[in-house]
């Protein structure tokens, strides 16, 4: 099964938008955690366990794991959901982007390596670099188009040919890039405006939807300017809002109760 044959069932099952990010920080876990042999996969497997029947996807951040040499708890999280959850796909959070034979090795480490169902990347050194990505027909590749966060404007609003460039990637991916019908966009729920403009342009494409919680994206604005016509179409990230819902040994329950909220919450807006 693909990446979007996956998620789209996903949608369904679980009647959920909702992607939890584990962007899981070393220092911000419970201390009991700390002393496992895998720390943050420790935290993760609780959060992952607390909230399976509430999301759509999972989205681990790699920074958060490679910064402090923490890879094998990446690779153990990933698995842990496919064994355990295997109707819910896991978004490797990577944002690559390079040339040639290196495009190629960072497409391998997502996924072969992590075994990821999708990965972000971005397309600022255009159509080559993404290839080797777009040529896994199974999986997912989520294109950087307007992204959450306060300087996306510095590139992203920039114009040429009288258009702005977060509408000529939404245009490229729709129309050159999407032949396998894998590709998705990253479109920040901070930007609802240009959410809206991009879903004009992308009509049934997947968005992941990152800003909400923490970063001060409205839920019903995220949810009334990018959804498709069916109630779909988003993957509504939060991350620190859910993951860090609670503290001490109660922390997944809260995490539980934070995951539900918000897609209670969305699903008032469907």
């Amino acid at each position: 099964m693909t990446f979007i044959n996956t998620l789209q069932t996903a949608w369904k099952k679980q009647d959920s938008l909702v992607c939890v990010g584990l962007d899981s920080d070393l220092s911000r876990i419970p201390d009991h955690l700390k002393k496992e042999k895998h720390p943050l996969f420790a935290f993760n497997r609780e959060i992952i366990d607390a909230t399976a029947g509430l999301v759509c996807a999972y989205k681990p951040q790699i920074a958060y794991y490679s910064a402090v040499g923490a890879e094998k708890d990446l690779e153990l999280t990933i698995h842990h959901i496919h064994e355990h959850y295997p109707g819910i796909p896991v978004i490797l959070d990577a944002k690559r982007g390079d040339i040639g034979s290196t495009a190629q090795k960072y497409a391998a480490e997502a996924f072969d390596r992590y075994q990821a169902d999708a990965v972000t990347v971005n397309p600022y050194l255009g159509e080559d670099s993404l290839r080797p990505f777009l040529n896994r027909k199974d999986k997912g590749v989520i294109i950087l188009c307007r992204t959450s966060n306060p300087g996306a404007g510095d590139i992203q609003d920039l114009e040429t040919g009288g258009k702005k460039i977060f509408r000529i990637i939404a245009e490229k991916a729709v129309n050159q890039w999407n032949e396998n019908g894998n590709v998705l966009l990253v479109v920040g729920a901070t930007w609802p405006e240009e959410l809206g403009q991009i879903r004009s342009l992308a009509k049934g494409m997947p968005f992941l939807v990152p800003g909400i919680g923490a970063q001060g994206g409205d839920v019903e604005q995220a949810v009334l300017s990018g959804k498709t016509q069916d109630g779909t179409g988003l993957i509504i990230n939060s991350s620190r809002g859910v993951i860090y819902a609670g503290k001490g040994e109660e922390f997944a329950e809260a995490s539980r109760h934070a995951a539900e909220a918000l897609r209670n919450e969305i699903n008032r807006y469907r």
